[in-house]
């Protein structure tokens, strides 16, 4: 091993507990990482990325276990050392930050508190020089007002700027190697570039080694030495990043590489309006601020519109009113003409039939002690009076339409994917035999192999079934994807709507430009291209 090698894995084995058996998740993957060197791992879920990620703290989650191979940090194999010795190098030495910023703070401690009990407790510095340290990292990782952010509580600041607060957490220590696993997927475009150049500039700030986990390969190209990819538990492809996007030898490579590519050509029929939204205002709270100003929206049978905008602009508050679940203040929603109450208690059974919701997160939209077969099958009894015969086979039928095969309806959610889980959450929306499908995100949480897959099929069950989509997304790759019309909002405003084609040709309204320059290109110097863009046009 050289000098400047900070970490090396020899031959790693990973198994997961399968029921009393064991099975192999990481299969002999080696891995050199050199100080101040950035390295990328990429592939769909499953690969093995995150538990790889992990293995760098030698750490394994529950079910579990190291079964071979060693660890190497600064020539310690800490798979050798006891927990208490693993301890030591974790948080001081090797820091990690994870996908979802929001769960991994407390929500009872400010984040300068949270910051100085890091550096305190593995004895780097003291609270004073800790917290001046804090103010100067969030400084340089531009959050506003560095003095006292640090005074406020997980819940009083953006997504993106939680996602900078634990990067800064991580360095707390000033460790040699940090893990990013997933640091910007659940980030709208525009707070996905904040947070890129923030760990960009941390990283080269630092000196810092690390690990970058992904399923983008646009965006691991922005900040990635090298990137490696993995599939099943095993390294696919491995090289110098411009080599793997520019020129992969491997099919699979090649098949990330494409995913962008999907595109629905809407089909121009005549129009007829199922879904009006008319001039809806609406806020939280009595007092609480306007989050949707004066919004109208259009649907019409079988087509999509997609709400775009970035984390804010409103765009879940808007089906939350469509729901029922928040009255507006003015405005009214319409479905084949007939105005809906405002409260979802107020709403008939048919009424709540016609409009199901998907939603971002499967793994919180399922509950966990369900079996599939309960969890389709309730919205059959509630809405359509099955009994259990018919519920059985109406699941049955139900499972082959989102692609899967009948003997899932016995299995806990657990026991899938993420991409079967959301097959679920569409199967379930269907059951209710709706005429509106609202779609919160719901492919963000998704590799971009299964999002891909998952958008084929909701094309495919709109096609079958006439449905009508109101799809809200941050990714505009999506929209490309999905959409027949576009609504871009921005700060509980409409800035332009209209036919995809019409939203995506210049000229642009000046936040629809914003949103379209901001999604990553497969370039290894888009990032710093548009950074020395920005800066040019402040100076």
């Amino acid at each position: 091993m050289t000098t400047d090698t900070l970490l090396r894995m020899t031959g790693l084995k990973i198994d997961g507990r399968t029921g009393d058996d064991w099975q192999p998740i990481v299969k002999g993957v080696d891995l050199e990482l050199k100080r101040g060197e950035v390295l990328g791992l990429i592939g769909e879920s499953g690969a093995g990325k995150s538990t790889i990620g992990l293995a760098a703290l030698a750490y394994a989650r529950g079910g579990c276990r190291f079964s071979g191979g060693e660890v190497v940090f600064e020539g310690t194999d800490l798979l050798s050392l006891s927990e208490a010795g693993r301890r030591r190098y974790r948080g001081k030495r090797i820091a990690y930050v994870a996908q979802s910023a929001a769960a991994s703070f407390n929500p009872a401690h400010r984040l300068g508190d949270q910051f100085v009990e890091m550096a305190t407790t593995h004895g780097v510095m003291g609270e004073k020089e800790a917290a001046r340290y804090a103010v100067d990292l969030y400084r340089r990782l531009q959050l506003p007002d560095p003095e006292h952010f640090g005074r406020r509580f997980p819940h009083q600041v953006s997504g993106g700027q939680l996602q900078r607060a634990m990067v800064a957490m991580a360095m707390a220590c000033k460790p040699d190697l940090i893990v990013f696993d997933e640091p910007t997927t659940a980030l709208d475009v525009t707070t996905q570039i904040e947070v890129l150049a923030a760990i960009k500039q941390a990283i080269a700030d630092n000196g810092s080694a690390a690990l970058y986990i992904t399923h983008d390969l646009a965006v691991v190209s922005q900040v990635a030495d090298r990137i490696m990819v993995l599939r099943h538990g095993r390294v696919v492809e491995e090289g110098e990043t411009r080599q793997i996007v520019e020129h992969p030898r491997e099919d699979y490579t090649q098949r990330l590489l494409n995913v962008r590519s999907l595109s629905h050509e809407p089909v121009e029929a005549e129009r007829d309006e199922l879904l009006a939204i008319d001039g809806i205002t609406a806020a939280y709270g009595n007092q609480g601020l306007i989050v949707l100003d004066d919004v109208s929206v259009r649907l019409d049978r079988g087509r999509t519109v997609a709400i775009v905008g970035e984390s804010g602009s409103g765009k879940s508050t808007l089906a939350r009113v469509v729901t029922g679940l928040l009255q507006p203040r003015k405005g009214a929603v319409r479905i084949g003409g007939k105005t809906l109450p405002a409260g979802l208690a107020a709403r008939d059974r048919d009424l709540l039939r016609r409009v199901q919701m998907i939603y971002q997160s499967p793994d919180t939209a399922l509950n966990p002690r369900q079996r599939v077969r309960d969890i389709i099958g309730r919205p059959l009894g509630f809405y359509l009076g099955m009994d259990r015969s018919k519920r059985e086979a109406r699941v049955a039928e139900l499972l082959r339409l989102v692609e899967l095969t009948p003997d899932f309806a016995d299995r806990l959610p657990g026991e899938l994917s993420g991409g079967q889980k959301q097959r679920i959450c569409i199967a379930r929306a269907l059951a209710a035999e709706p005429e509106i499908v609202i779609c919160d995100e719901v492919t963000s949480a998704l590799d971009q192999l299964v999002a891909e897959n998952v958008l084929k099929l909701l094309l495919r069950l709109q096609k079958e079934l006439g449905l009508s989509y109101l799809f809200i997304t941050h990714d505009i790759a999506t929209v490309r994807a999905i959409a027949d019309d576009v609504v871009v909002m921005h700060r509980g405003k409409i800035v332009e709507s209209g036919p995809k084609a019409e939203i995506f040709s210049p000229p642009h309204a000046a936040y629809t430009e914003t949103l379209l320059k901001s999604v990553p290109e497969m370039d290894p110097d888009w990032l710093d291209r548009l950074l020395a863009e920005r800066r040019a046009s402040a100076a």
